[in-house]
């Protein structure tokens, strides 16, 4: 009998992962420390896009533009399979007195964005509820959000169809079994598991595993904070960002006003000053929302890793350990495209992107020297 993919964590990389390897029939365990989806995949805003695409690097952004493709097949895909509505929401984005507009704008053109300059009467037409004081919009059409815990719960759905799945939560990994150079399974509390080959997919925690092999991965936990509104259905009918805030409409009604970054280790408590700061943020965009209902208020932690460009590959010092970890801000954007690369590279099929930046050789040692 083949032996599993071990995938150890539960999030968007890790679920998405599995899904991938096991439409490509391979036998898969899913592993999560705790509930399945509820780190920081499940506390993000569900941008479809690097709040400032154009500041990262074309490592970032080849996959992010892969995975927007990806986006609305997918979520149809899961919404047939389950029922349940990912609700890819493609409302588009105005971005609101840029100070780098400039080479946003540059940006677009070289790469064939449909960003654009647009006046600001034209974004408070799309967008009544807007604040005055704003003097400058940029634009992107159908620029689309994806309801993140929904989309997390289809996929999980959607694996507990497939014979070809095992899924357990609640099963911390503690180490790695090494046999003969190779890593050739895991161990839990509840005890070993064999593999073919493990994918680490632990989001802000892969690191610390990585040191049980005496690796250093410079992926850490940065702590983000967000708000959720009660709103009419028809009050936000964009999203909309403003000084590295931003809010994003549900179809539902519900806002969400994001994020705060914090270096606060694994801390995830929501804090009175994030509240403060965020509604302040919220209200200065949108001022009705001072009348509004925060229903929500939550803490995640984001895998923060250098210039936000994952690792994705084989552990040349640990054969059968691949990596799919540290997409800090980007991870529901960028996961199609990572986990597509994954299922690549570790099944012998041509990568869906060029691999070569997001290979864990090199960047190890260079991150431990710089």
């Amino acid at each position: 009998m083949e032996m599993p993919i071990v995938i150890v964590g539960g999030g968007i990389m890790g679920a998405l992962s599995a899904w991938m390897l096991a439409s490509a029939h391979k036998p898969v365990v899913l592993l999560d420390q705790g509930s399945f989806g509820q780190e920081a995949s499940w506390a993000g805003g569900g941008l479809v896009s690097p709040l400032y695409p154009w500041r990262y690097s074309p490592a970032v952004t080849a996959l992010a533009h892969w995975s927007q493709n990806f986006y609305p097949a997918l979520a149809g895909q899961l919404l047939t399979q389950t029922g349940i509505d990912p609700e890819v929401h493609a409302t588009g984005l105005y971005w609101l007195d840029l100070e780098d507009e400039a080479l946003a704008l540059d940006w677009a053109q070289r790469l064939d964005y449909p960003l654009q300059q647009v006046d600001i009467a034209q974004a408070r037409a799309a967008i009544p509820a807007l604040a005055d004081g704003f003097e400058r919009a940029v634009h992107m059409p159908g620029l689309a959000s994806v309801r993140n815990p929904r989309l997390l719960k289809a996929l999980h759905a959607a694996l507990l169809q497939l014979p070809n799945v095992r899924l357990q939560e609640n099963c911390a990994v503690t180490a790695f079994i090494i046999e003969d150079g190779r890593v050739a399974g895991v161990q839990t509390a509840d005890g070993g598991i064999r593999a073919e080959q493990v994918v680490l997919a632990a989001g802000a925690w892969s690191g610390e595993l990585l040191k049980t092999l005496g690796l250093t991965l410079p992926v850490e936990p940065v702590k983000g904070q967000m708000i959720q509104y009660q709103c009419a259905p028809d009050f936000l009918p964009a999203m909309v960002l403003s000084k590295g805030r931003y809010a994003i409409p549900r179809r539902d009604g519900l806002v969400l006003v994001g994020s705060t970054l914090e270096h606060a280790g694994f801390d995830k408590t929501p804090t009175q000053d994030a509240l403060t700061s965020l509604k302040a943020s919220a209200e200065e965009l949108l001022p009705a929302l001072a009348e509004a209902e925060v229903v929500g208020h939550w803490a995640g932690l984001r895998p923060g890793s250098p210039e936000g460009i994952p690792y994705i590959g084989e552990l040349a010092e640990f054969p059968g350990l691949w990596l799919n970890c540290g997409h800090y801000r980007n991870g529901l954007v960028l996961a199609p495209a990572s986990c597509e690369l994954l299922k690549n590279l570790l099944l012998g099929e041509q990568p869906v992107v060029a691999s070569n930046p997001y290979a864990p050789a090199g960047r190890m040692q260079e991150a431990l020297m710089s």
